[in-house]
């Protein structure tokens, strides 16, 4: 039994590779890319191998650093960009947390008071609503 098994197990593993047909690849007039199991007439093709398995996925390349950009005024550009990303990213952030607190007072404390013209006065609930909506908005428009 042992036998059998060996033995058909060895010519299961020969036949697939038997089976296997060439695969050809090639490029027509109009640029278009065919694969057939017979070659062109008149045409040069190339054989693909189709018993080889796919390679493994290689490490996904990392972006082009600054020392591997060929061109340096391009890499300064690039350079000088990036930190006026950052620049206007973190005053973004910081914008975004003073609305959200002075929306948390607005909410929170029907009692606030403003300074207007170097006088304190005290908002009434319409303009404090109003206040509010004001907030939302710029929240919703600027903050993620």
């Amino acid at each position: 039994m042992r036998r059998m098994i060996l033995t058909s197990s060895l010519l299961l593993a020969l036949s697939a590779s038997a089976m296997a047909s060439q695969v050809y690849k090639w490029v027509d007039a109009q640029g278009v890319t065919h694969f057939g199991a017979q070659p062109p007439q008149g045409q040069q093709a190339t054989t693909i191998n189709t018993a080889a398995p796919p390679p493994k996925a290689a490490a996904p390349a990392a972006a082009p650093t600054v020392e591997s950009i060929a061109d340096p005024e391009q890499a300064a550009i690039d350079e000088k960009v990036k930190q006026q990303i950052a620049t206007q990213e973190a005053e973004r952030r910081k914008y975004c947390q003073t609305v959200r607190t002075n929306l948390a007072q607005l909410e929170n404390n029907p009692r606030v008071r403003v300074e207007v013209d170097g006088e304190v006065r005290r908002l009434n609930e319409e303009e404090r609503q109003q206040r509010i909506s004001e907030a939302k908005q710029a929240i919703g428009e600027n903050c993620k």
